[in-house]
């Protein structure tokens, strides 16, 4: 599903050592929604089965990278799994604590800092991904970004779906493919 995860993780497990190419891609990425949901469900679906594969023997895995890249593995794989899956639910949580307080007056002081703390969370990592976003778009791009960043809440939401569908699928359907259409790069 996710070709480039696997390899990356072979190729580390051999003791090579990957990096990020710093050229662009000539290839644009969807524009149509559902393309896209079938598209990122893909590569989630990829990076579960990849996990799945990498962390079938995790004794011989931490023996032979050591926990501190072993943690790092699971964090970029599985963390970004947990992460999308959990989104719905944590502001899920903040809406009814936070509907709680305002109608029952209530002022339970564990429920309010689990609250802040779900807030906090929330507002912290859509600052961090508009600002790694808009660094990465560069002086055009952050143009054409402009207002868009205040969407990256729908974005996320998006993103959960896609990895809910991809849990269902790996339970369902652990060999199908959505594969999506790709356009060659359109100059703009």
């Amino acid at each position: 599903m996710t070709e480039d995860a696997d390899l990356g993780l072979r190729l580390w497990r051999k003791g090579y050592r990957c990096a990020t190419l710093t050229r662009p891609t000539l290839e644009d990425a969807p524009h149509e929604p559902m393309v896209w949901l079938r598209q990122r469900t893909r590569w989630y679906k990829g990076w579960i089965q990849t996990w799945l594969v990498h962390t079938r023997r995790p004794g011989e895995l931490l023996r032979r990278h050591g926990f501190w890249q072993v943690a790092v593995m699971q964090v970029l794989l599985s963390g970004t799994l947990v992460s999308a899956l959990l989104h719905p639910v944590i502001i899920l949580h903040i809406a009814l604590l936070s509907t709680g307080r305002l109608t029952t007056g209530d002022r339970e002081p564990l429920a309010n800092l689990l609250a802040l703390g779900d807030l906090a969370m929330i507002v912290a990592s859509y600052l961090a991904f508009a600002s790694l976003s808009w660094r990465a778009a560069g002086r055009r791009g952050q143009r054409a970004v402009g207002w868009r960043i205040l969407l990256i809440p729908i974005y996320w939401l998006a993103l959960s779906l896609a990895a809910w569908r991809a849990v269902w699928q790996i339970l369902h359907d652990p060999y199908g493919w959505e594969k999506t259409p790709h356009a060659p790069h359109q100059k703009r």
